[in-house]
Formats: structure tokens, C-alpha cells, sequence
């Protein structure tokens, strides 16, 4: 191990290549990167399989998240991310988000609770905009409305009491897509979000809010 780290460098150093943090820190540019398959599009929520949603993941957000660095996907890991917080009513019935403020979609619209609503009024049919295919259709079958209250909160109401269904939320499989984007443009050119800053280096990877 310690000759192949000597090597790297050494081939670096003659290569002139960067190295260390001032690297990381470059933004911009097209990261190339082995795939073991060629996913049929870039939307998350028509696609059924880890090819889509592993090299996807960095360009979504959603409300929460589990931890990535934990090894296990527990509720005692999962992590606010265009949400600030969350909270249930006493029967978990309704699921309530304060969302971040200070967040726009990388065209320079704001995010927000009509994002929610839209992204899961598609998942549930009763939008306009339709998937192409909706495979995790039946994750929400429990779930009746989403109400925005105002642009900075939503409610997740559901038909009866489901305490994991944020579980559901914190999955890579739920990201939280643009209400003025149809979903056939975000098959192959998908709308990300920024953070207050606008600095994607400030961010969980080098795409993503924050």
C-alpha cells in the first residue's frame, strides 16, 4: 500500500497534476467515472434500480436524508436537507417540513413548498405532468394530500398512522423534483437545487445545495 501511495505522487508530482485540498476545492469541469450499466434516463422517480439512483443521488435533494456515512439506515440517522426540521402530530397522521429558505433551482427559481407538493401529486397520479413509469407508486398508497403552508412548510397527510413513512422520505429514492420542469426534460436534463450561498462547494458532494 505505501508503494502504490509513493507511486501516485511521484506520478503526479511529474505530471504536474494538483494535489491536496486546493484540488477538491476546483468547480467545474465533467467528472468521468466507471458505470456497470447504462441507466435508461436520469429521473430517479422512473427508475427502479440502484443504476439510475447511485450516480443520481449527488444532483438531488431531498427533504431528509439518511446519514451516508453511517453504515445502517436507522431513523436516528436521518438528516434534514431542503427541510430544516420536521414533526409529527400525535396520531402520525400528518407529517409536517419547515423548509430552508434561501434555496433556488439552479435557473435562479426559488424553492418552494409547491415543489413538494408537485413532486408527490406526480408520484400519486394526480398531477397533470406524468411519470413515464412510477415503480415506487405503491410507497405512497397510505399517503392522502400534501399541503403547502405558504412557501416555507408543507404537510404530508396520511390515511392512517404510519410512523416510518419518513423513512420512505430519507431514502435515495425520493428526491424532490421542480414544479416548472416537466418530467420528460428531467429524464435527461435533470434541475438540481443550490443553497442560500449559490456555492455548490459548500455541498454534501460537489453537485448538490449545500
Amino acid at each position: 500500500m505505501r508503494r502504490f501511495l509513493t507511486l501516485s505522487l511521484t506520478i503526479c508530482a511529474a505530471l504536474g497534476l494538483p494535489m491536496g485540498p486546493a484540488a477538491a476545492q476546483q468547480t467545474g469541469g465533467i467528472l468521468k467515472f466507471f458505470h456497470r450499466d447504462s441507466p435508461a434516463s436520469m429521473s430517479i422517480h422512473e427508475e427502479a434500480t440502484i443504476s439510475t439512483v447511485a450516480p443520481m443521488m449527488g444532483v438531488f435533494n431531498n427533504l431528509v436524508l439518511f446519514k451516508q456515512d453511517e453504515k445502517q439506515n436507522r431513523p436516528k440517522f436521518i438528516e434534514p436537507e431542503l427541510a430544516e426540521s420536521w414533526s409529527w402530530d400525535e396520531d402520525h397522521t400528518r407529517l409536517t417540513f419547515k423548509l430552508r429558505q434561501g434555496v433556488k433551482w439552479h435557473d435562479g427559481k426559488p424553492f418552494t413548498a409547491a415543489d413538494v407538493k408537485c413532486t408527490w401529486d406526480m408520484l400519486l397520479g394526480k398531477s397533470q405532468d406524468k411519470l413515464r413509469l412510477n415503480p415506487r407508486k405503491a410507497w405512497y398508497r397510505n399517503l392522502e394530500d400534501i399541503a403547502p403552508e405558504g412557501d416555507r412548510a408543507v404537510t404530508f397527510v396520511l390515511k392512517r398512522s404510519q410512523p416510518a413513512f419518513l423513512m420512505l422520505l430519507a431514502s435515495g429514492m425520493s428526491p424532490v423534483y421542480p414544479c416548472h420542469v416537466n418530467s420528460r426534460d428531467m429524464r435527461t436534463r435533470p434541475y438540481r437545487t443550490l443553497g442560500p450561498s449559490n456555492s455548490p462547494n459548500s455541498s454534501r458532494t460537489n453537485t448538490s445545495g449545500w
